[in-house]
């Protein structure tokens, strides 16, 4: 997942990338060995998801509404957990929802201030950690609405283990969101390794990880989740998909985000200009595509009884990264028409019933 304020539902559309960007973003796509995917229930999730979010979250009026249906988050969803069935999509497209509104919260003209994020991070870890009875007053309203009725599955049917990693990936996440928000605040661009560092956690990429698992039904013991070239293997597809969003969301990075892109922080550190900077992104990311590549053909055999569920944790790293780069290209918040379009029409599965 590719969760910031670069990629969240704002009031406004990110601006087209130049067609250089676009030919650079097309060209990543092109490059990218991880096979595309997309649920056959995608599109009508996203038709469900527009119609059930009014009772079970914020009120949405008709932009809100037509903006939340443009975005596709069910279609994100549907493209990083093509396996999962109709009611389990369902469950991650409204989580996935969850998330975006909260970056929005955090980001946008208006934006809560520091001590409400850090408040909105610990309400929403109690939540996940104990029961919906729980309240703690930084998350109230219709975004602690919306968090108990999609986390209601997931609670039910997974075990304590996976549900502390969930809740342990989200206050992560959201750690950085706080982080993001005080650099902001006091002018503090980050230097790259700063930012790669911080950038995993505003992604949202780690908290995306958990729930293959809970698709398959099938958590992995904690030794493994954490096996040190697994930890490895999911940084680096962290890397990839943020990176892309990146260069994706340049224009706008360029504007808005307090050098919080690794395009600007490239820059600021080699001292080279921005075009230049987009060429080291471009050959980082080429880079890191090589070594994801080859990490995972060294994954050892952890027994007959986990090879599978590995196997399965894995792919599911891989189609965060290739379902991101899609979303990224479709999605109404790149208006690249006819590169959207285009996009979605090469999708494999049945998803395309509008």
């Amino acid at each position: 997942m590719a969760v910031d304020g670069r990629s969240g539902m704002t009031d406004e559309i990110i601006p087209s990338p130049g067609e250089g960007a676009r030919h650079l973003l097309l060209s990543l796509r092109a490059a990218c060995p991880l096979p595309p995917g997309l649920s056959p229930y995608a599109d009508a999730v996203q038709e469900w998801l527009v119609s059930w979010l009014p009772t079970n979250g914020p009120p949405l009026d008709a932009p809100t509404r037509d903006r939340l249906d443009r975005a596709g988050f069910a279609r994100y969803a549907g493209r990083l957990y093509p396996d999962a069935t109709e009611p389990d999509l369902r469950v991650l497209a409204a989580l996935f929802t969850w998330f975006f509104l909260v970056d929005d919260a955090c980001d946008r003209p208006g934006r809560l201030d520091l001590d409400e994020i850090r408040g909105l991070r610990d309400g929403a870890v109690v939540l996940l950690r104990g029961t919906p009875r729980l309240r703690h007053a930084g998350l109230g309203g219709p975004l602690r609405r919306l968090l108990v009725s999609a986390w209601r599955e997931p609670r039910r049917r997974m075990p304590a283990r996976w549900r502390q990693r969930f809740a342990d990936a989200v206050a992560h996440h959201l750690d950085g969101t706080w982080r993001e928000a005080v650099n902001k605040a006091t002018g503090h661009a980050p230097g790259v390794d700063e930012y790669v560092e911080l950038r995993r956690a505003t992604s949202a990429a780690y908290v995306s990880y958990p729930l293959v698992e809970f698709v398959s039904g099938r958590p992995l013991p904690d030794p493994v989740y954490h096996h040190p070239l697994l930890s490895r293997i999911r940084d680096i597809g962290n890397d990839l998909l943020s990176w892309y969003n990146d260069l994706a969301s340049l224009e706008r990075d360029q504007i808005f985000s307090g050098g919080h892109n690794l395009v600007l922080a490239l820059a600021a550190e080699r001292r080279v200009p921005v075009p230049d900077a987009v060429e080291l992104a471009a050959q980082r990311w080429h880079g890191s595509m090589r070594q994801f590549v080859a990490l995972r053909a060294t994954v050892p055999s952890f027994g007959p009884a986990l090879d599978a569920a590995v196997t399965g944790h894995l792919d599911g790293v891989a189609r965060a990264v290739r379902g991101t780069i899609d979303w990224t290209v479709e999605s109404a918040r790149y208006a690249a028409g006819p590169v959207r379009d285009a996009v979605r029409a090469e999708s494999p599965g049945r998803a395309g019933r509008r």
